[in-house]
């Protein structure tokens, strides 16, 4: 991690600290879709394998996903895991309908012991957030290097500090299987949503100046 990523993540822990983000994680409805609020989600494999298990897993216990400072809330079963078993160079992508503030990313099983799977995000960097074992398999914390996850049975959250609007990573280690489920802090509002908060900052503005006068 370089300095200017160890300064953000300072930033996001200090600002997150005295109240942790609650998360609007994604409710998968098939293999390539799912829901974060108002937001669509939409998942292209890149012919990688890849397949929706529902109600699974049960993402406990929830201070590996959710560390309290920065996250609030540990992904919900109900809301499933896309499983992948990795082994290509293929690219996966998620695309957001509105761009999105500081999404985190849950990573589950990432690898088994002796044998290490990870995550190569392309162009986007992530923070590590919490980590430790699963309720089904055990294992410990996923690590970050650069732009890269990884783990050896490793379960955890990361969260890339800025605007997207998709993410893309690859995943190079055959294993089998491992998943992930993805979170939102905030959606960016669109356009018309700012000129209305404009248009009510100028309603209180005049209505102060009046009160003075």
């Amino acid at each position: 991690m370089n300095f200017k990523h160890l300064f953000a993540a300072v930033l996001v822990t200090a600002g997150a600290g005295a109240h942790a983000a609650t998360i609007t994680w994604n409710q998968w409805s098939s293999s390539t879709a799912g829901t974060m609020g108002t937001v669509t989600v939409g998942y292209n494999a890149g012919g990688n394998y890849s397949a929706l298990v529902a109600n699974y897993p049960s993402w406990n216990p929830a201070a590996t996903w959710a560390d309290g400072a920065v996250v609030a809330n540990a992904p919900p079963q109900a809301n499933g895991i896309m499983q992948l078993t990795g082994g290509t160079s293929n690219v996966n992508t998620l695309t957001f309908s509105t761009a999105v503030v500081n999404p985190v990313f849950a990573i589950w099983s990432l690898g088994q012991p002796g044998l290490s799977a990870s995550f190569n995000f392309i162009g986007a960097t992530p923070i590590y957030v919490a980590g430790g074992p699963s309720a089904e398999y055990g294992g410990g914390a996923i690590s970050v290097v650069g732009n890269d996850v990884f783990g050896s049975e490793g379960n955890g959250t990361v969260m890339f500090m800025g605007t997207y609007s998709s993410l893309s990573w690859t995943n190079p280690s055959s294993e089998n299987w491992y998943g992930y489920n993805v979170g939102m802090t905030a959606a960016v509002p669109e356009p018309e949503t700012y000129a209305l908060l404009l248009a009510g900052l100028g309603v209180v503005g005049a209505l102060s100046r009046r009160r003075r006068a």
